[in-house]
């Protein structure tokens, strides 16, 4: 089976947080020079730089799998990664309608860029995309079904924004086969005190905001095929 060398969780310049070099184009740029095979670009509660982020994957034959980086009602983050562009983009459309709509002020949390095919800036978002959404975390599990996506918790060994912090525990109706950790050293501790994670698979990943944060190729998955439906079935506990 193809072992496939991963990064799932980069931000781009739609993210306040993102540096404004972090556009589709450079990114994956970035990842060829770094040798990865699979990347998500996963902007906070959007997914609108991801049309632009695939096209100029399949010049540089990388595998890129839309997605974004949710923030649920308990802000609790959580990676949503779909296997095909339209889901991802109906997906946003139903986060936005649930985003709680505060103006973003640019001084204080940065611009919020939109990119088109061409790594053209077309347009800037102007609610803040940080903010949580009116989605709760036990939602996910319907949700994900309805769109055909998988969800990922995030870095769940932080202590901020993560399901581990901001619930305390993993809940009992949960279905998630993959869980990220910002540190594979903590794996064995944190399973020890929540034994569900002993039977999902634990990823690693960079959550770069800045270029040269994106990981090498150090990280790998294997898969049944070089293909995003593949990434995510492997992912999703289907391989």
């Amino acid at each position: 089976m193809p072992r496939l060398a991963y990064d799932l969780h980069i931000h781009s310049c739609l993210s306040p947080c993102g540096d404004k070099d972090m556009t589709p184009a450079n990114i994956v740029a970035m990842a060829k020079l770094k040798n990865l095979d699979v990347i998500a670009v996963t902007d906070h509660n959007s997914c609108r730089n991801c049309p632009s982020v695939l096209k100029w994957a399949d010049e540089y034959d990388i595998i890129a799998i839309p997605g974004m980086e949710l923030t649920t009602r308990e802000e609790v983050h959580v990676l949503c990664l779909f296997s095909e562009l339209p889901a991802a983009m109906e997906f946003d459309a139903y986060v936005y309608d649930k985003l709680i709509k505060v103006p973003n002020n640019e001084q204080i949390f940065g611009s919020q860029e939109i990119y088109d095919a061409d790594d053209n800036l077309t347009a800037t978002e102007p609610y803040l995309l940080i903010n949580a959404s009116n989605i709760a975390f036990d939602e996910l599990d319907k949700l994900m079904e309805e769109f055909s996506g998988i969800y990922i918790p995030a870095h769940i060994d932080k202590n901020s924004n993560s399901l581990l912090y901001n619930l305390g525990f993993i809940p009992d109706q949960a279905r998630f086969k993959t869980a990220e950790l910002a540190s594979l050293e903590r794996y064995q501790e944190l399973a020890a005190l929540h034994p569900y994670l002993i039977g999902c698979r634990i990823i690693s990943d960079s959550d770069a905001h800045y270029l040269g944060y994106i990981n090498e190729a150090e990280n790998f998955i294997e898969c049944k095929a070089r293909s995003r439906k593949s990434v995510i079935e492997a992912l999703s506990g289907m391989q």
